[in-house]
């Protein structure tokens, strides 16, 4: 597999992926976790949380770490600082992950090559929600699209 930055790459992803490890994962609902999860979640994926703070995230078990989750996962979906992609590349490879996902901001080459060694996809610098929204058309989830479109000014 490779690095993916094109839309058919992360189109085929968002299509053949269920299950979502979501590492990092915050009960607050004002976090950027939170509320990406909860869009996946609620778009038919999925969400296996993993932060060893909590026990429950979005009404499903919460893992203190990837190796401890039962069962497969075909996207890890980071909400880590760079510095620590490099362990969780080698945890996604362990558990047989096919995608490390690195989230917006996030760009760490040597876990991306541990990855792409091992046959997994991976993903840097991107937004799952906001890839999803964008290629798969949930734009007008959480009022980003309301339908209107005029020019006229409301009065």
């Amino acid at each position: 597999m490779a690095a993916v930055d094109d839309i058919a790459g992360l189109r085929r992803i968002l299509a053949q992926s269920r299950v979502i490890a979501v590492v990092g994962l915050s009960a607050q609902w004002h976090r950027p976790s939170y509320f990406a999860a909860k869009y996946l979640q609620q778009h038919g994926y999925r969400i296996v949380p993993v932060n060893p703070k909590y026990a429950e995230v979005l009404g499903e078990r919460c893992y203190p770490d990837l190796a401890a989750i039962p069962g497969t996962v075909d996207v890890v979906d980071c909400f880590r600082k760079a510095g620590e992609m490099v362990p969780l590349a080698r945890e996604a490879v362990a558990i047989g992950a096919k995608v490390l996902w690195m989230q917006l901001g996030i760009r760490n080459d040597e876990a991306a090559a541990i990855a792409v060694a091992a046959g997994l996809d991976v993903v840097m610098n991107r937004c799952m929600k906001i890839e999803h929204a964008r290629i798969l058309g949930g734009l007008n989830w959480a009022g980003v699209n309301t339908g209107v479109i005029s020019a006229k000014r409301a009065g």
